[in-house]
Protein backbone atom coordinates (compact mmCIF):
# COMPACT_ATOMS: atom_id res chain seq x y z
CA UNK A 1 0.00 0.00 0.00
CA UNK A 2 1.07 3.49 -0.75
CA UNK A 3 1.67 5.93 1.79
CA UNK A 4 1.86 8.96 -0.38
CA UNK A 5 -1.73 11.00 -0.17
CA UNK A 6 -3.76 12.16 -3.23
CA UNK A 7 -3.20 15.04 -4.06
CA UNK A 8 -5.51 18.34 -2.89
CA UNK A 9 -7.77 19.65 -5.53
CA UNK A 10 -5.80 22.88 -5.84
CA UNK A 11 -2.98 21.05 -6.12
CA UNK A 12 -3.46 18.99 -8.85
CA UNK A 13 -2.70 20.98 -11.87
CA UNK A 14 0.96 21.33 -9.99
CA UNK A 15 1.58 17.80 -10.54
CA UNK A 16 3.47 17.05 -13.88
CA UNK A 17 3.58 13.82 -15.70
CA UNK A 18 6.66 11.85 -16.09
CA UNK A 19 8.11 12.84 -19.41
CA UNK A 20 8.30 10.96 -22.24
CA UNK A 21 9.81 12.94 -24.64
CA UNK A 22 12.44 11.10 -27.00
CA UNK A 23 15.86 11.68 -26.88
CA UNK A 24 17.05 13.65 -29.67
CA UNK A 25 19.50 12.00 -31.65
CA UNK A 26 21.19 12.72 -34.87
CA UNK A 27 18.51 9.88 -36.64
CA UNK A 28 16.12 11.65 -35.33
CA UNK A 29 17.51 15.08 -36.63
CA UNK A 30 17.72 13.59 -40.53
CA UNK A 31 13.72 11.82 -40.25
CA UNK A 32 12.95 15.77 -39.64
CA UNK A 33 15.20 17.01 -42.17
CA UNK A 34 13.61 14.45 -44.89
CA UNK A 35 10.58 15.93 -43.65
CA UNK A 36 11.37 19.35 -43.93
CA UNK A 37 13.02 18.89 -47.61
CA UNK A 38 10.23 16.81 -49.00
CA UNK A 39 7.75 19.25 -48.01
CA UNK A 40 9.56 22.55 -48.46
CA UNK A 41 11.96 21.84 -50.93
CA UNK A 42 15.99 22.65 -50.72
CA UNK A 43 15.84 26.81 -50.50
CA UNK A 44 13.60 26.99 -47.90
CA UNK A 45 15.16 23.85 -46.06
CA UNK A 46 16.60 25.37 -42.48
CA UNK A 47 17.92 24.21 -38.75
CA UNK A 48 14.86 26.51 -37.45
CA UNK A 49 12.69 24.59 -39.83
CA UNK A 50 14.40 21.29 -38.43
CA UNK A 51 13.68 22.01 -34.89
CA UNK A 52 10.38 23.12 -35.19
CA UNK A 53 9.58 19.83 -36.90
CA UNK A 54 10.95 18.19 -34.23
CA UNK A 55 9.31 20.65 -31.38
CA UNK A 56 12.71 21.88 -29.85
CA UNK A 57 14.80 24.83 -29.80
CA UNK A 58 17.04 25.45 -32.49
CA UNK A 59 19.77 25.20 -29.86
CA UNK A 60 18.90 21.94 -28.59
CA UNK A 61 20.40 20.48 -33.08
CA UNK A 62 23.38 22.06 -32.33
CA UNK A 63 24.40 19.24 -29.44
CA UNK A 64 24.09 17.14 -31.94
CA UNK A 65 25.37 18.80 -35.85
CA UNK A 66 27.23 21.62 -36.22
CA UNK A 67 25.15 23.30 -38.64
CA UNK A 68 23.62 22.86 -42.04
CA UNK A 69 26.42 22.16 -44.07
CA UNK A 70 27.11 18.87 -41.61
CA UNK A 71 23.09 17.95 -41.58
CA UNK A 72 23.06 17.76 -45.54
CA UNK A 73 26.33 15.47 -45.19
CA UNK A 74 24.43 13.36 -42.65
CA UNK A 75 21.45 13.73 -45.27
CA UNK A 76 23.82 12.08 -47.85
CA UNK A 77 25.28 9.39 -45.76
CA UNK A 78 22.17 8.44 -45.30
CA UNK A 79 21.26 7.53 -48.72
CA UNK A 80 23.81 5.20 -49.00
CA UNK A 81 22.77 2.96 -46.06
CA UNK A 82 22.11 -0.70 -46.07
CA UNK A 83 23.60 -0.40 -50.04
CA UNK A 84 25.98 -2.86 -51.10
CA UNK A 85 27.76 -3.29 -54.09
CA UNK A 86 28.73 -6.48 -55.66
CA UNK A 87 32.25 -7.69 -56.27
CA UNK A 88 33.84 -6.87 -59.50
CA UNK A 89 32.90 -8.77 -62.27
CA UNK A 90 35.13 -8.54 -65.46
CA UNK A 91 32.71 -10.09 -67.55
CA UNK A 92 29.12 -8.07 -66.20
CA UNK A 93 30.99 -4.78 -65.33
CA UNK A 94 28.52 -3.11 -67.99
CA UNK A 95 25.51 -4.16 -66.19
CA UNK A 96 27.32 -3.96 -62.81
CA UNK A 97 27.39 0.38 -63.31
CA UNK A 98 24.12 0.20 -65.42
CA UNK A 99 22.88 -1.05 -62.00
CA UNK A 100 24.55 1.20 -59.73
CA UNK A 101 23.55 3.98 -61.75
CA UNK A 102 19.71 2.69 -61.78
CA UNK A 103 19.83 2.85 -58.19
CA UNK A 104 21.59 5.92 -57.28
CA UNK A 105 18.97 7.80 -59.40
CA UNK A 106 16.19 5.80 -57.67
CA UNK A 107 17.97 7.01 -54.41
CA UNK A 108 18.28 10.85 -55.51
CA UNK A 109 14.70 10.52 -56.41
CA UNK A 110 13.31 9.39 -52.61
CA UNK A 111 13.46 12.76 -51.69
CA UNK A 112 12.87 16.01 -53.29
CA UNK A 113 15.98 17.92 -54.03
CA UNK A 114 18.13 15.47 -52.67
CA UNK A 115 20.21 15.64 -55.95
CA UNK A 116 20.96 19.43 -54.99
CA UNK A 117 22.35 18.16 -51.92
CA UNK A 118 24.59 15.40 -53.05
CA UNK A 119 25.70 17.35 -55.96
CA UNK A 120 27.48 19.74 -53.00
CA UNK A 121 28.96 16.85 -50.82
CA UNK A 122 31.92 15.04 -51.33
CA UNK A 123 32.12 11.36 -50.59
CA UNK A 124 34.65 11.29 -48.93
CA UNK A 125 33.66 10.33 -45.30
CA UNK A 126 34.49 7.04 -43.70
CA UNK A 127 30.34 5.63 -44.33
CA UNK A 128 31.03 6.54 -48.01
CA UNK A 129 34.16 5.57 -48.91
CA UNK A 130 33.87 1.84 -49.22
CA UNK A 131 30.96 2.52 -51.58
CA UNK A 132 33.72 5.17 -53.80
CA UNK A 133 36.28 2.28 -53.70
CA UNK A 134 34.31 -0.69 -54.78
CA UNK A 135 32.90 0.97 -58.19
CA UNK A 136 36.59 1.88 -58.62
CA UNK A 137 37.06 -1.82 -58.82
CA UNK A 138 34.65 -2.10 -61.33
CA UNK A 139 36.14 -0.10 -63.56
CA UNK A 140 39.52 -1.55 -63.23
CA UNK A 141 38.36 -5.16 -63.48
CA UNK A 142 36.77 -3.60 -66.56
CA UNK A 143 40.43 -2.99 -68.05
CA UNK A 144 40.10 0.47 -67.54
CA UNK A 145 43.39 2.43 -67.87
CA UNK A 146 44.27 3.93 -64.15
CA UNK A 147 43.11 7.48 -65.86
CA UNK A 148 40.16 6.85 -66.97
CA UNK A 149 39.18 4.56 -63.91
CA UNK A 150 40.01 7.26 -61.52
CA UNK A 151 37.47 9.47 -63.54
CA UNK A 152 35.11 7.60 -64.32
CA UNK A 153 33.12 7.31 -61.62
CA UNK A 154 32.91 11.11 -61.22
CA UNK A 155 31.55 11.46 -64.52
CA UNK A 156 29.17 8.95 -64.11
CA UNK A 157 27.62 10.26 -60.68
CA UNK A 158 27.86 13.84 -62.22
CA UNK A 159 25.55 12.39 -64.88
CA UNK A 160 22.89 11.17 -62.34
CA UNK A 161 23.09 13.79 -60.60
CA UNK A 162 22.47 16.30 -62.94
CA UNK A 163 19.59 14.31 -64.70
CA UNK A 164 18.16 13.98 -60.98
CA UNK A 165 18.32 17.37 -60.85
CA UNK A 166 16.92 18.15 -63.90
CA UNK A 167 13.81 16.33 -63.44
CA UNK A 168 12.77 17.95 -60.35
CA UNK A 169 13.55 21.37 -62.10
CA UNK A 170 11.22 19.61 -64.71
CA UNK A 171 8.43 18.69 -62.70
CA UNK A 172 8.00 22.03 -60.93
CA UNK A 173 7.88 23.68 -64.28
CA UNK A 174 4.90 21.54 -65.13
CA UNK A 175 3.37 21.84 -62.48
CA UNK A 176 3.48 25.73 -62.60
CA UNK A 177 3.04 25.19 -66.21
CA UNK A 178 -0.93 24.90 -68.04
CA UNK A 179 0.10 21.15 -69.01
CA UNK A 180 -1.39 18.84 -66.92
CA UNK A 181 1.09 15.86 -67.25
CA UNK A 182 4.37 14.63 -68.53
CA UNK A 183 2.85 14.11 -71.82
CA UNK A 184 0.91 17.09 -72.41
CA UNK A 185 4.19 19.20 -71.90
CA UNK A 186 5.77 17.30 -74.05
CA UNK A 187 3.45 17.34 -76.84
CA UNK A 188 3.51 21.35 -76.59
CA UNK A 189 7.40 21.32 -76.72
CA UNK A 190 7.53 19.41 -79.54
CA UNK A 191 4.68 21.05 -81.05
CA UNK A 192 7.27 24.42 -80.77
CA UNK A 193 9.99 23.01 -81.94
CA UNK A 194 8.02 21.82 -85.02
CA UNK A 195 6.26 25.66 -85.82
CA UNK A 196 10.56 27.15 -85.73
CA UNK A 197 11.30 28.42 -89.22
CA UNK A 198 12.89 25.44 -90.72
CA UNK A 199 15.04 28.28 -93.14
CA UNK A 200 16.71 29.48 -89.62
CA UNK A 201 16.64 25.95 -87.24
CA UNK A 202 16.88 23.13 -90.16
CA UNK A 203 17.51 20.78 -87.32
CA UNK A 204 15.48 21.58 -84.56
CA UNK A 205 12.51 21.31 -86.81
CA UNK A 206 14.09 17.53 -88.46
CA UNK A 207 14.72 16.38 -85.01
CA UNK A 208 11.41 17.52 -83.22
CA UNK A 209 9.92 14.00 -83.28
CA UNK A 210 12.90 12.83 -81.56
CA UNK A 211 13.85 15.96 -79.16
CA UNK A 212 11.38 15.19 -76.17
CA UNK A 213 9.71 11.94 -77.45
CA UNK A 214 11.33 9.85 -74.74
CA UNK A 215 10.49 9.23 -71.04
CA UNK A 216 13.05 10.25 -68.35
CA UNK A 217 13.37 6.74 -67.59
CA UNK A 218 14.32 6.13 -71.62
CA UNK A 219 16.34 9.05 -71.30
CA UNK A 220 18.35 7.96 -68.50
CA UNK A 221 19.10 4.75 -69.97
CA UNK A 222 19.95 6.34 -72.98
CA UNK A 223 22.33 8.54 -71.47
CA UNK A 224 24.09 5.56 -69.40
CA UNK A 225 24.35 4.11 -72.09
CA UNK A 226 26.59 6.24 -74.29
CA UNK A 227 28.85 6.50 -71.13
CA UNK A 228 28.98 3.08 -70.74
CA UNK A 229 29.54 2.29 -74.33
CA UNK A 230 32.33 5.05 -74.56
CA UNK A 231 34.35 3.08 -71.52
CA UNK A 232 33.97 0.06 -73.10
CA UNK A 233 35.62 1.30 -76.30
CA UNK A 234 38.73 2.42 -74.73
CA UNK A 235 38.98 -0.43 -72.96
CA UNK A 236 38.99 -2.32 -75.68
CA UNK A 237 41.48 -0.44 -77.16
CA UNK A 238 43.54 -0.64 -73.66
CA UNK A 239 43.13 -4.32 -73.91
CA UNK A 240 44.40 -4.02 -77.88
CA UNK A 241 47.13 -2.44 -77.17
CA UNK A 242 48.53 -4.25 -74.06
CA UNK A 243 47.28 -7.53 -75.41
CA UNK A 244 45.66 -8.88 -71.51
CA UNK A 245 42.47 -9.77 -70.59
CA UNK A 246 41.09 -7.87 -67.75
CA UNK A 247 40.61 -9.99 -64.65
CA UNK A 248 38.83 -9.93 -61.33
CA UNK A 249 41.86 -8.48 -59.44
CA UNK A 250 42.45 -5.17 -59.12
CA UNK A 251 45.82 -5.06 -60.69
CA UNK A 252 47.47 -1.61 -61.84
CA UNK A 253 46.43 -0.56 -65.69
CA UNK A 254 48.19 0.47 -68.15
CA UNK A 255 48.03 4.42 -67.97
CA UNK A 256 47.52 5.35 -71.63
CA UNK A 257 43.54 5.88 -72.99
Amino acid sequence: MSDELPALPWERSRRRTPSTRIPLTRGRIVDAAYTVLDREGYDKLSMRQVAAELGVAVSALYAHVSGKDELFELMYIRMFEGWELPDPDPGRWREQIMDFARKSRARLLEHRDMARISMGVLPFNPEVLPQVDRILAIFRAAGLPSRVAGAAGDVISTFIEGFAYEESMWDDRRRESQEGTWKDLQTAMTRYFKDLPPDRFPNLVALSDFLVDRSNDDRFELGMEIIVRGLASIAEEARATTGSEPSGRSEPADERP
